[in-house]
């Protein structure tokens, strides 16, 4: 039986507004899953890192600094040195709508722009979360 999904939620670099990133958690939690919610101010290292000690099944970046295209693409080439390349990302956040095919051809698995009903977040990181239990 596959376990609780388990979300690590940061935001890189100094983007220090975590308003939404919070009311995603608490969502996230509401429908069941455990979340590690990292904070402000985190580097690229850090979230990998913590991914990979806390075993995550998703990892959440939250963005509204503008720094997304830089911090995405960081994290995933920091998670594929580290073997870590199973662990989807998705990001949300203050997003200009351009800027999300680059995102996708990045690799990040969702992006969320801001307004994206709960319901929405929900279903599609339990999706991320089952599917990354069951490789």
């Amino acid at each position: 039986m596959p376990r609780q999904p388990k979300i690590l939620l940061a935001k890189a670099g100094l983007d220090g507004h975590d308003r939404g990133v919070k009311i995603v958690a608490q969502w996230l939690r509401n429908a069941g899953m455990e979340v590690v919610y990292l904070g402000i101010h985190q580097t690229t290292e850090a979230i990998v890192e913590a991914a990979i000690q806390e075993d995550v099944d998703v990892i959440g970046l939250s963005s509204l600094g503008g720094g997304h295209l830089v911090y995405a693409e960081k994290i995933l080439a920091l998670l594929r040195e580290r073997g870590a390349d199973r662990i989807p990302v998705v990001l949300g956040g203050t997003l200009p709508f351009e800027d999300i095919p680059r995102l996708e051809a990045l690799g990040i698995r969702a992006v969320f722009p801001a307004g994206t009903p709960a319901a929405e977040f929900v279903e599609k990181l339990g999706e991320l979360a089952t599917s990354a239990q069951g490789e």
